[in-house]
């Protein structure tokens, strides 16, 4: 059901874009196509891109997608080398407001999370960067003092109520990089629901706004609970779809040398 409300959010969006067409009309087709493509198309890998073409183009006989223009985004890509992996992401932040990249090491998720791609849109992002596993859940969520009872703010809570305060439109992205298991994850559940809140163990409840992304860069999936991915978009990334360019042009990473 998550699957096809975010396949509807992102046909809504669409439809918006162009609030004069005609429901039955080419248009319409080729908003249905986009929408289940954006929303699709960033979990496959490349063996399974093939079998869902082929499911799509039964579906959609003689329909082909007209080419986007994503203005100054695009243009602020161009220094990357996997364009379409960033359109991809940029496209589920747009349906969801908690995504997933994952994929291994040297597959690119870093570089594709726009950090680098959106350097002359840097003034339209604010990003926190966290690794959960490497502290306690009470150093990440918050406590109580054993003895005192005196509730002491965590990384994350302190983070999330400082963003969800602002009054600024900037795009908030908490990044979390690193495993993701059980002990800490099942406690962001309510984050990525529809209601987006974060509930402390203080009694607290913060509400996320409109601006505010929860991403995750992990290697696997491995120990993440159902209930956890289906709240999440998922952006797949494989090292194969880099080429060699990024590795040979790694200079300005690497001290300014170039590795073969």
């Amino acid at each position: 059901m998550r699957a096809v409300k975010t396949v509807i959010s992102a046909a809504g969006n669409l439809k918006r874009e162009n609030p004069n067409m005609n429901e039955v009309s080419r248009v319409s087709l080729l908003i249905c196509l986009r929408a289940i493509l954006d929303v699709n198309v960033p979990k496959f890998l490349q063996d399974d891109l093939k079998l869902f073409n082929g499911i799509v183009s039964d579906l959609f006989p003689k329909t082909k997608q007209e080419p986007i223009n994503y203005g100054s985004l695009e243009d602020s890509m161009r220094n990357v080398w996997f364009i379409n992996k960033c359109v991809q992401l940029y496209e589920t932040t747009v349906v969801r407001h908690g995504l997933m990249l994952v994929g291994p090491s040297g597959s690119g998720k870093t570089k594709v999370s726009l950090l680098r791609a959106t350097v002359s849109l840097a003034d339209l992002f604010t990003v926190d960067v966290l690794n959960p596993k490497s502290i306690t859940m009470g150093q990440l969520y918050g406590e109580h003092d054993l003895l005192t009872h005196e509730w002491t703010d965590g990384i994350l809570s302190s983070l999330i109520r400082t963003g969800a305060a602002s009054m600024d439109k900037k795009k908030k992205w908490y990044m979390f990089d690193g495993p993701v298991d059980a002990v800490w994850i099942e406690n962001m559940n309510t984050v990525l629901d529809d209601n987006k809140k974060l509930c402390l163990s203080s009694g607290e409840i913060i509400k996320l706004s409109d601006v505010m992304t929860m991403m995750f860069e992990v290697q696997d999936l491995a120990v993440a609970s159902p209930a956890t991915v289906s709240r999440c978009g998922m952006v797949y990334l494989e090292p194969s779809i880099l080429g060699l360019t990024s590795f040979t042009e790694c200079h300005h990473i690497f001290g300014q040398q170039s590795y073969l």
